[in-house]
């Protein structure tokens, strides 16, 4: 899929592609002109095959931004140096786990992580050392693995990285 402006979504392991983060986070895409899609990884919960799929589909934008909810975070930040984005949002990234602990690449210069301090799946310093190796803007909240229950920040920083995105220069 090619675009002007194209948010692209990867949902979590146990998620589907229009759960209720990314058709709330959708709606703030659109709100912004951006295009939407939200491949369905559901037939495997291998990452290393989901990166693989997103390549494979390759969504590009002048104004690309990836976002990703745990595993998805994963496929999203592992994706970055063959897709190229504009920004990368991540929620819950499910980063260096035993056997998919590899370092991401190519992650732009505008990124936000978002974790639940009490998240039970995805340890915190996960998404710190991610934060501190590539200088990205970090959010703790007072929440669990989901996020659910915090759909007003996450549109919020969303719809706040977009708007930046937007008026920035891009090639």
């Amino acid at each position: 899929m090619s675009a002007e402006r194209l948010v692209c979504f990867a949902h979590g392991k146990e998620s589907g592609p229009w759960g209720t983060k990314i058709t709330r986070l959708a709606d703030v895409a659109r709100a912004r002109g951006f295009e939407v899609m939200s491949p369905d990884y559901t037939g495997t919960h291998d990452p290393h095959e989901r990166v693989r799929m997103l390549r494979v589909l390759a969504p590009t934008a002048r104004h690309l931004v990836l976002v990703g909810s745990s595993m998805g975070g994963y496929v999203s930040a592992m994706a970055c140096a063959a897709l190229k984005p504009s920004a990368l949002f991540l929620m819950a990234p499910a980063l260096y786990f035993p056997g998919w602990d590899e370092e991401p690449t190519g992650i732009p210069e505008r990124s936000c992580v978002v974790h639940g301090w009490n998240d039970d799946i995805v340890p915190v310093d996960r998404a710190q050392r991610f934060a501190q190796e590539y200088g990205s803007e970090l959010h703790l909240l007072h929440s669990g693995h989901t996020l659910n229950d915090q759909l007003p920040i996450l549109s919020f920083l969303l719809d706040r990285m977009l708007e930046a995105v937007t008026s920035s220069p891009r090639p």
